[in-house]
């Protein structure tokens, strides 16, 4: 099963679209996961339209008519593991043991806000994802996204993919 991980694409307010890359992978995916920030209530018609399945919740800049059509933590059950997906997750400090505690049933937590990535694992099993912008690289050299594979129930082929820089 081939995964597809984006958050705070934030459209209009930081690009127009989304780079090519990602639709392309977001056409060629399995499943589509997006941890919040929208924005813009298109975009998300956009994916529903594309993606094959979609697992997504709101975020913090996600206005009421978002927040009415999507949860503010999504779980799914892809291939045997369970996932979570939910916009922010707190401080850095500590976050791993955090979510491990907020989430003991979980086997991947898919979350945003911070625009930067992250993939780290708990002591107790719990891989923590975060595929930072494709739209809004803030402090980070790069906009970016991830794909992975679930392969005989686990996760492979984690890539964190890098954007090129946007035209204006």
């Amino acid at each position: 099963m081939r995964l597809v991980l984006t958050s705070d694409t934030h459209l209009p307010k930081r690009a127009r679209d989304l780079p090519p890359p990602l639709w392309t992978a977001i056409d060629e995916a399995d499943v589509v996961i997006h941890a919040g920030d929208w924005v813009d209530e298109a975009t998300l018609d956009r994916f529903e339209a594309r993606a094959s399945h979609l697992v997504a919740c709101y975020g913090n800049n996600d206005g009421p008519a978002l927040r009415a059509r999507l949860p503010e933590i999504a779980y799914a059950d892809l291939a045997g593991l369970r996932f979570a997906v939910i916009h922010e997750t707190g401080a850095s400090t500590g976050r791993t043991e955090r979510c491990a505690a907020q989430f003991p049933d979980v086997d991947v937590l898919v979350f945003g806000h911070s625009h930067i990535p992250w993939d780290t694992t708990s002591a107790s099993g719990l891989r923590l994802l975060n595929p930072g912008s494709p739209t809004d690289r803030r402090r980070q050299p790069f906009c970016t996204y991830q794909t992975a594979i679930i392969q005989a129930g686990e996760l492979t082929e984690m890539t964190l993919h890098n954007l090129p820089p946007r035209r204006t």
